[in-house]
């Protein structure tokens, strides 16, 4: 009875709708399988996979590069002398470390009683001179009188004289006067004549003499001036007194203490000018001289100066130096205070070169990594030229290309990198 009831069904033609299904499936599939392709065939070459946002890209661009290095810098004051003792002596302390003090302020005075005596003994030396030569210029005056009246006299002999004579010529043409009185006569004029003569050139010798001994005499007393001159200033240093206004940094001695020539007592600061006192690493010493441009940062605000001094040695694989403002010291600096200072060694001219960073150290700056299109790929380049913030490429990457800036290491040596997010 079963049997009679099966009838046969004829299978419907055309597709089924499990067979459309199947069909988009197939298709959506394919499709994605073909946009998945890249990412697959690269994840199937990459060593390794890195996540992108633990890595800093930066790019290569052609442009000037600045080559400069960064250095410790120090604001120290412009002029900080340190004051010396002038003489042996005791020293008597009016000031202390960290006083305010003004220009020409006596700080302190070193008692010299050895000073003090020679400064007294050339006092009286030079009394003694001024009165001698009070005394030779009395003589002078003196003898100038004697002289004079002396040749006053004989002037007036030989006038009388020559008189005489006349006289006994008209005596003896009237036949008075003998022929041998005439002669007499004669002989006391020309005798006069003589002493007169004699006299007047020994009062100008007399004179001469003693005006070349006052002339000396008054170079002697140049002298002992220009002695006494420098005792009363070295008598005078005896008070230590400060070149510039600002404070006491340092007192070197103790108060009344015994000190030796030239022995340190103070050291003062004007802080009316500064400067930095840099560090330059013993590497670059060659490339710093007096001269090199220097940028300092002051907060947000750029100083621009000159190094100023260099030393020519090295000490603890460091150079020391001094760096002075362009333009006045800006206000607010204070005594020790930290400054970023870059010195400027040179400027090159369009050049390949990425910000600098981790890799350079990493790679020794022959290796970086490439980044295109989520894969980094490792590539040996060649490095010149370095800053603070960049770094010259010479070859090894184009323009407009992206390599890992960060510190290689966590690629862990392979080739191709995976770049994921």
């Amino acid at each position: 009875m079963d049997n009679a009831m099966d009838r046969p069904i004829a299978r419907p033609r055309g597709i089924t709708l499990k067979r459309s299904i199947l069909a988009v499936l197939g298709v959506v599939l394919m499709a994605v399988s073909a946009l998945a392709y890249p990412s697959v065939s690269r994840w199937a070459q990459s060593e390794r996979s890195v996540n992108l946002t633990r890595l800093r890209i930066g790019a290569v661009v052609r442009g000037d590069l600045v080559r400069d290095i960064a250095v410790q810098g120090k604001v120290v004051a412009a002029f900080h002398p340190t004051l010396f003792s002038p003489s042996p002596g005791i020293v008597m302390l009016d000031s202390r470390t960290g006083d305010a003090i003004a220009q020409g302020q006596i700080l302190g005075r070193v008692e010299s009683p050895e000073l003090e005596n020679q400064l007294e003994q050339e006092q009286a030396s030079l009394m003694s001179l001024e009165s001698g030569l009070g005394r030779q210029r009395i003589e002078l005056e003196q003898i100038s009188n004697k002289n004079k009246r002396d040749v006053d006299l004989l002037e007036l002999e030989l006038a009388a004289a020559e008189r005489a004579q006349v006289r006994a010529e008209k005596s003896r043409t009237l036949g008075i006067l003998t022929e041998v009185a005439f002669e007499a006569a004669k002989d006391t004029v020309a005798q006069l004549s003589l002493r007169l003569a004699f006299a007047r050139e020994n009062a100008a010798l007399q004179e001469k003499s003693l005006r070349y001994e006052i002339k000396e005499r008054h170079a002697t007393i140049e002298r002992q001036r220009l002695v006494l001159e420098n005792l009363k200033r070295r008598v005078a240093a005896l008070s230590i007194r400060s070149p510039v206004a600002g404070f006491v940094s340092r007192v070197h001695v103790q108060d009344r203490a015994s000190v030796e020539q030239n022995a340190k007592l103070f050291t003062v600061v004007d802080m009316s000018a500064f400067e930095v006192e840099i560090e330059v690493p013993e590497s670059y010493a060659d490339e710093v001289g007096v001269g090199t441009a220097a940028v300092m940062q002051l907060g947000s605000e750029s100083l621009t100066g000159r190094v100023k001094t260099i030393s020519p040695e090295v000490s603890g694989h460091r150079v020391w130096g001094t760096v002075s403002f362009d333009d006045q010291s800006p206000k607010g600096l204070i005594q020790n205070q930290r400054i970023a200072t870059r010195l400027i060694l040179a400027s090159i001219q369009d050049v390949l070169k990425v910000p600098r960073g981790p890799f350079l150290e990493t790679g020794g700056g022959r290796e970086a990594y490439v980044v295109k299109e989520n894969m980094a790929v490792l590539r040996n380049i060649r490095v010149g030229a370095r800053s603070i913030s960049e770094v010259e490429i010479v070859t090894g990457l184009e323009v407009g290309g992206e390599i890992v800036l960060s510190d290689t290491k966590i690629f862990k040596g392979a080739k191709r990198a995976l770049l994921h997010e």
